[in-house]
């Protein structure tokens, strides 16, 4: 899939980004739901409690927030992508403050995948890299479970095969 974005820094030429799936924005939304209940609830029960309608208005930045997170969260999901190369794994995400992370198949150690109770239901797995070097650990988020399983399996045999080779 190529790329709308043109600033070669973030895509390098001839890279074929794999995006993840849409259903990890649906995800996040969930989320920034539940946590945007956190501040809700206080707010609700201090206006209850001391007869105070206005006190339920502590809440409304939170609102505008929780609405702005809806609205660019997609946005947000359509930036990460992932390229698998001859000698490395790229991985990019940001909209804003964008990042692009290569990470060298001999330098990985380990490939971890992960899903919580609410990624399992909406069929999506993160996939985790792990270096020497923290700084170039990578996360791929939103991967259908196959594709989770197939990308783990491919990269720790192509780290094994660059370890070998040391």
């Amino acid at each position: 899939m190529a790329s709308r974005r043109d600033d070669g820094v973030f895509d390098p030429q001839g890279v074929d980004w794999q995006r993840v799936s849409p259903r990890l924005a649906a995800v996040r939304r969930i989320g920034s739901v539940l946590a945007s209940l956190v501040p809700l609830v206080p707010a609700v029960v201090l206006a209850v409690l001391l007869d105070r309608w206005w006190i339920s208005l502590l809440w409304l930045p939170f609102a505008v927030l929780l609405v702005v997170r809806l609205v660019v969260v997609g946005r947000q999901v359509a930036a990460i992508g992932y390229a698998e190369r001859e000698d490395d794994l790229l991985v990019r995400h940001g909209l804003l403050f964008r990042s692009l992370v290569v990470v060298p198949y001999g330098r990985m150690q380990l490939v971890d995948v992960q899903a919580g109770p609410v990624d399992r239901r909406f069929g999506i797995a993160t996939v985790q890299l792990h270096t020497a070097s923290a700084g170039t650990d990578a996360t791929i988020p939103g991967l259908p479970p196959q594709e989770a399983e197939r990308l783990r399996d491919r990269l720790a045999s192509r780290g094994e095969a660059r370890l070998a080779g040391l």
